[in-house]
């Protein structure tokens, strides 16, 4: 299979790289470097530094005749979305909209799509299942969701098959304090440098945090599902307070935090957790890693 992936020089794309390595297929990577970083791609991969946005595109799609697309590069910080909604429609929904037309016009088969809880927004019981309502808190979940509902029609219009992803809070070796899962690996560089942390709000919000093997397992198997045109939720189904992370972080590093608690952030979910069932049942995902190893393996990274 002759594969793009946009974005693949990031924190989440460096795990993709990993996970399809083990597979027969030839990989492209394209990405700006705004946020990836080209030593993690390994050699041998088809680099291009590009932009989502540049008009250029089209011909890197002709030159290549990609067969599936895994669209990682977005913009994907909360607060950055609310601070410049511009930005993030810029790389969320005008960039994708460039990557959709370039899949219709080059007979692209299947493109999987990385969205985001953030697209629910608050929700009144967990865990959430895929046909809950959507109301997103901000411009990013926002943005994610209606980039969801472009690949519809594009479906719909011109028969591009997708697989729609909702990540639960990813975190992992490798991630930058940016994205919705950037709080575990702020927690890690503060707690490998002995400083002190701030949490926002009392600590007892709640998020799903998902280690980014699974995120990369779940995207091969978007890839080779036969049940497309649909929308999966990737997480573990666990809900874990950010107090109780802080605690779990403190057990495996063998010291304490020194803890301050300052205002809520705006746009922030109070619970998230997501049911992962219909990935279960669909495509055959299953969680393989704990958060107390995956949180392991982090904070040896963050350490050397």
């Amino acid at each position: 299979m002759n594969i793009l992936i946009t974005g693949g020089a990031g924190f989440i794309g460096s795990h993709i790289l990993q996970r399809f390595s083990k597979e027969d297929c030839q990989i492209t990577v394209l990405d700006n470097l705004h946020s990836g970083n080209k030593a993690n791609i390994p050699e041998g991969v088809n680099f291009i530094e590009m932009d989502i946005c540049d008009e250029r595109i089209i011909d890197v799609f002709e030159k290549n005749k990609f067969e599936a697309v895994v669209h990682l590069a977005a913009q994907t910080m909360v607060n950055a979305s609310i601070d410049d909604p511009i930005y993030d429609s810029d790389n969320n929904i005008r960039g994708t909209i460039n990557i959709l037309e370039a899949c219709s016009k080059t007979g692209v088969r299947r493109i999987v799509f990385s969205s985001t809880a953030a697209v629910y927004g608050d929700v009144s019981a967990v865990p959430v299942l895929e046909d809950f309502t959507t109301d997103p808190l901000s411009f990013y979940g926002l943005s994610k969701l209606t980039v969801e509902k472009y690949l519809k029609l594009y479906q719909k219009l011109y028969g591009l098959e997708y697989v729609i992803l909702r990540y639960a809070n990813v975190y992992g070796e490798r991630q930058g304090d940016g994205g919705e899962g950037g709080v575990i690996s702020i927690f890690m560089k503060l707690l490998a440098q002995n400083k002190a942390l701030t949490i926002h709000g009392d600590g007892k919000q709640s998020r799903d945090f998902v280690y980014a093997g699974e995120i990369a397992n779940a995207n091969w198997l978007a890839l080779n599902t036969e049940n497309i045109n649909e929308i999966y939720n990737i997480s573990t189904q666990t809900e874990t307070s950010i107090n109780e992370l802080v605690e779990t972080l403190e057990t495996i590093a063998g010291k304490k935090f020194a803890i301050t608690y300052g205002a809520p952030r705006q746009g922030d979910i109070l619970r998230s957790v997501l049911s992962n069932d219909k990935a279960r049942e669909k495509i055959g995902y299953k969680v393989e890693t704990s958060l107390a190893e995956g949180l392991r393996r982090t904070y040896q990274y963050f350490v050397k």
